[in-house]
């Protein structure tokens, strides 16, 4: 299905963007006042796309339920209604931990008509990672699942001294815990009618806390005003129309199952569907034919198990409706690009974004003729530039085309972090004038298209060359037997440090001396002596977080004995 794209004009790129001018488009709250759920839920309850759906639940028994776009507003108003009856007001803050259930949503928005922050948690983490949050992020109100409360939140609930409610979605199957609330008791005792908060587009909005390398993890506040970031960046980087029918598969308790699965989609309008069950390839190539989705937004993780999957699982189903695919959460790399090409009929499209950014930044727009393996060109509103931290702080400007640096983005677009929470100087030394400092590694062709090279952390000195992560892995991806690499520097006393690869086999293909020597040959072959990796191990699995990203640093820091940091995003790590 061809649609005309919303940026048509790749000249389009990186030009500058009136911010307060689009604010109309949002639909301020009337008088005044900018509020993040009037704009997403109440702006089209209220008008002419009242009865479309807004939300498409798919249950983990395949039955689907729908809530309309004036029926979602019902429920969030009288939701809060029952946060603002518990004490919860202005600048508060409301945890969520939750499946991808209605009841997300619903409390969402309703925290955010009360002016509260809204944090999202993942549902997977234990029950420490869960009360470290809580505690920096001074939570007042927990919702949560029944089956999630009994192993994660009933062992920790009496030690948070601030929080003062938990409420607990009810379940049949399950008694409601001493001492909670229930959700829907609470909701069915409120008006539909609700004040909603006049709050600001300064005026801190979500809470979303990403792990450090060491010790605890940072919690990146953004506001209301972010909207128009997530608003434009649904138009233009997943090419968003108003009669889409958008699949965002992120867990919502990482930061795009929140800009992406829950705000931008219904800050356009659209209508959003949501898996309620986990992966499984046969079940996500039915939801795309059978829900007739028409842009879906997943992640290289996903997509590299639908490779190992086959194209035949794919070929099954009818995704002719399927018009555009994108990807994020770690560099996709070119074979995947073109598996999408091969097996879905469409390329897939990568972009770049970071907690810190609140929204995609860098894109490879459909106007844009896809390079792979790249970020794609800064969006609209986005200034980006190659720069080099020198060691008194100065920022150097690297120009010319396939130079390498760090990439820096010039501050003022809506969704740029506002705070890291209590930590100011943390905060601050994450820019350079009017410049945010990324700490990511890149490489601007000259067509001005931005390659990732790694995480400034990441990127490996090795005898006078500085060699990017990314490049040597997807080297290795191409042989056959690879499923996924990962490599890092390991000291060296002549080179400094020298490459060492971490490879995750295919089903099929066992380890053994014969092909650890080919995979090191094979590498050679196409980087050259001085970028191939000199060692490799096998391994049955490489750590990511849940957002699909590859843990380099747990890598490096097993392999040299170092300590490992915050591992309470570690999508393999054991329960708690």
């Amino acid at each position: 299905m061809r649609v005309p794209p919303n940026l048509a004009d790749p000249r389009a790129m990186g030009t500058p963007v009136d911010w307060v001018s689009l604010r109309p488009e949002l639909d301020g709250i009337p008088g005044e006042g900018f509020n993040l759920a009037w704009s997403a839920i109440e702006r089209h309850a209220r008008g002419p796309r009242s009865a479309q759906t807004a939300l498409r639940f798919v249950a983990r028994d395949g039955k689907r339920r729908t809530l309309t776009y004036v029926e979602l507003a019902r429920a969030v108003r009288r939701c809060a209604g029952a946060f603002r009856r518990l004490g919860v007001r202005k600048g508060d803050t409301v945890f969520l931990l939750l499946p991808r259930c209605p009841e997300l949503f619903t409390a969402a928005f309703g925290a955010l008509e009360c002016g509260a922050l809204v944090a999202p948690l993942f549902s997977a983490f234990g029950p420490e990672p869960i009360r470290t949050r809580l505690e920096l992020g001074r939570g007042k109100i927990l919702v949560t699942a029944a089956a999630l409360h009994a192993r994660k939140v009933k062992p920790i609930a009496g030690s948070l001294r601030e929080l003062a409610h938990v409420i607990v979605v009810e379940d049949e199957r399950i008694p409601l815990p001493p001492g909670t609330l229930g959700f829907a008791s609470l909701l069915a005792r409120e008006s539909e009618e609700f004040a909603i908060e006049r709050t600001q587009p300064q005026d801190p909005a979500l809470l979303h806390f990403t792990s450090g390398t060491t010790g605890k993890p940072k919690g990146a506040v953004h506001v209301h005003g972010a909207a128009l970031m997530h608003w434009l960046s649904g138009k233009y980087a997943l090419d968003l129309h108003p009669d889409d029918v958008f699949w965002c598969t992120a867990d919502p308790g990482w930061v795009t199952g929140t800009s992406y699965g829950i705000l931008a989609p219904l800050l356009i309008g659209v209508t959003s569907v949501v898996d309620e069950g986990e992966f499984d390839a046969e079940r996500w190539y039915r939801i795309l034919a059978e829900e007739g989705v028409t842009v879906w937004y997943t992640a290289p993780t996903a997509i590299r198990m639908l490779m190992k999957a086959g194209p035949a699982a794919a070929r099954a189903h009818d995704l002719t409706r399927l018009r555009f695919v994108a990807s994020v959460g770690e560099p996709l790399n070119p074979e995947a690009v073109w598996w999408g090409q091969e097996v879905l009929g469409l390329p897939i499209h990568d972009n770049y974004w970071q907690t810190e950014t609140g929204g995609i930044v860098i894109a490879n727009v459909p106007a844009l003729d896809i390079k792979p393996g790249s970020m794609g060109q800064p969006l609209p509103g986005i200034e980006a530039f190659v720069v080099k931290r020198g060691r008194d702080g100065a920022v150097e400007h690297l120009e010319g085309p396939d130079v390498q640096g760090e990439l820096a983005l010039r501050a003022g677009w809506p969704s740029m972090f506002r705070a890291y929470l209590g930590e100011e100087e943390r905060y601050e030394k994450c820019f350079a004038g009017e410049l945010y400092l990324t700490g990511d590694l890149v490489r601007r062709d000259a067509d001005g298209y931005f390659w990732f090279v790694g995480r400034a952390d990441d990127v490996i000195k090795s005898a006078g060359h500085l060699i990017g992560p990314f490049e040597v892995e997807s080297a290795l991806l191409e042989h056959p037997a690879v499923a996924e690499a990962a490599v890092i520097g390991k000291p060296d006393p002549l080179a400094g440090e020298l490459v060492k690869a971490f490879v995750s086999l295919k089903d099929s293909v066992l380890p053994s001396q014969e092909l650890r020597a080919e995979l090191l040959a094979f590498a050679r072959k196409r980087l050259g002596p001085a970028v191939a990796p000199k060692e490799l191990d096998f391994r049955p699995s490489l750590p990511r977080t849940r957002s699909g990203k590859l843990m380099r640093r747990l890598l490096r820091a097993r392999e040299l004995g170092l300590p490992e940091g915050d591992l309470s995003t570690l999508e393999n790590s054991p329960p708690l």
